[in-house]
């Protein structure tokens, strides 16, 4: 399975991702992009200054590893919700180009950096120190997830193979660390690894689904039949 830090993989897994999450913002009219998007209480109109927003982050960190002037993702704990409020409230036709901009400005910046670069270490929102090399990974999963959530008809079987495998190990990694994580073995049906969720537990239930749909379940995009009720990922 590709590591989460192979930036020969994951840029174009990226590019990819923003691509797709670009043409379904185009194919929207300015009347669909003030409605409701899948998230609670946004508007695709929030989802996407939100993902605008997020490329403005991740620049900030590749910034961070290519100076060595420490520049986090957002200056306090309040800058990601109020920017992404102000960004909604745009125009139409800004937050259209407010998108192509940013992405175009990260997908310049990350470029820019060399194999240093890459290795030197930077911190995530949530306070872990990452590689410069995890910012791709990052921006994969907000435009690929973000893009099912525009409810637009996008769906996690849209999503590349490679990144479905790094969202099972990524996110069942994570939820293992909260403490009302249930037990799980996810044992994909078109796939020959498994993974565990939870803490190890005799009898545990096995899930068997196609990949994607694990992976969606896992990141609350879709539900799953007989599956467990799990706790918030992110």
């Amino acid at each position: 399975m590709t590591d989460r830090h192979d930036i020969t993989a994951t840029l174009a897994w990226m590019r990819e991702g923003e691509a797709r999450f670009a043409a379904l913002v185009a194919d929207l009219s300015d009347t669909a992009l003030g409605e409701p998007c899948v998230l609670p209480g946004w508007t695709r109109a929030h989802l996407v200054g939100h993902v605008a927003r997020n490329a403005e982050a991740l620049v900030r960190l590749a910034t961070w590893a290519h100076t060595g002037v420490e520049t986090p993702m957002y200056s306090g704990p309040d800058q990601r919700n109020d920017d992404i409020e102000a960004s909604a409230g745009y125009p139409p036709a800004r937050l259209r180009a407010d998108l192509t901009t940013t992405t175009a400005t990260l997908d310049d910046t990350l470029t820019r950096l060399d194999d240093v670069d890459w290795k030197a270490q930077v911190r995530s929102a949530q306070g872990r120190d990452i590689p410069a090399a995890e910012v791709p990974w990052m921006r994969i999963r907000e435009v690929w997830l973000h893009a099912v959530d525009l409810g637009t008809g996008a769906s996690v079987t849209d999503i590349p193979g490679g990144v479905v495998d790094l969202l099972l190990s990524d996110v069942s990694a994570v939820l293992s660390g909260k403490e009302d994580c249930p037990s799980a073995v996810l044992a994909p049906s078109d796939r020959s690894s498994t993974w565990s969720l939870g803490p190890s537990a005799p009898g545990a239930p096995t899930i068997d689904a196609p990949a994607a749909a694990i992976a969606g379940w896992l990141t609350g995009r879709s539900s799953l039949s007989g599956a467990p009720e799990l706790p918030r990922w992110l």
